[in-house]
């Protein structure tokens, strides 16, 4: 499996005239790379002199679906932030509504880590803070103190899988 994030770059001038004609390319490669690659294509078009692309597909992006009309420079953004958050990236990205912003805040000052469930993540926070008396402690319910985080908003989550959850405090 091709684990690269890109996306496939389209000459429009040969796309309105039936022709396929454009070039993958890795989307976190360095933004005047992606710009010289771009103008390679376009001046190889078989329609002549063509200036016009778009992007047309992507492959990579983790979940996260790349806009239609998403420019060069935005997608070379959100490439690189899922590159450096590869295990949730793309789902904290959807999470807030593509909010490039909002999600690399997430990702660097709210991440908690990857749990099994959010009751391993409520037992390690209350083990960490309290100390649980023996004769008690078979009656401290994680599974509802996770759920009750989570529903009361202190927290939310990314299930990426089974037993990975991602935990993040919502600040």
């Amino acid at each position: 499996m091709n684990d690269e994030i890109r996306i496939y770059v389209a000459d429009l001038a040969a796309y309105n005239n039936g022709k396929l004609h454009g070039i993958w390319i890795n989307a976190c490669d360095d933004l005047d790379a992606i710009k010289t690659q771009i103008n390679e294509m376009l001046s190889a078009s078989p329609e002549g002199f063509a200036e016009e692309y778009a992007v047309h597909d992507y492959e990579g992006f983790g979940g996260y679906a790349l806009g239609e009309y998403e420019g060069i420079e935005s997608a070379h953004d959100i490439a690189c932030f899922i590159s450096e958050y590869p295990d949730f990236g793309g789902e904290l990205l959807n999470h807030f509504g593509g909010d490039l912003k909002e999600a690399r805040t997430a990702a660097e000052e709210n991440y908690c880590g990857c749990y099994k469930s959010l009751a391993d993540y409520a037992q390690e926070l209350t083990e960490e803070t309290t100390q649980i008396p023996e004769s008690i402690a078979y009656y401290v319910d994680y599974e509802r103190m996770g759920r009750d985080m989570d529903l009361a908003g202190d927290i939310f989550t990314i299930e990426v899988g089974f037993e990975t959850v991602h935990i993040f405090w919502n600040h």
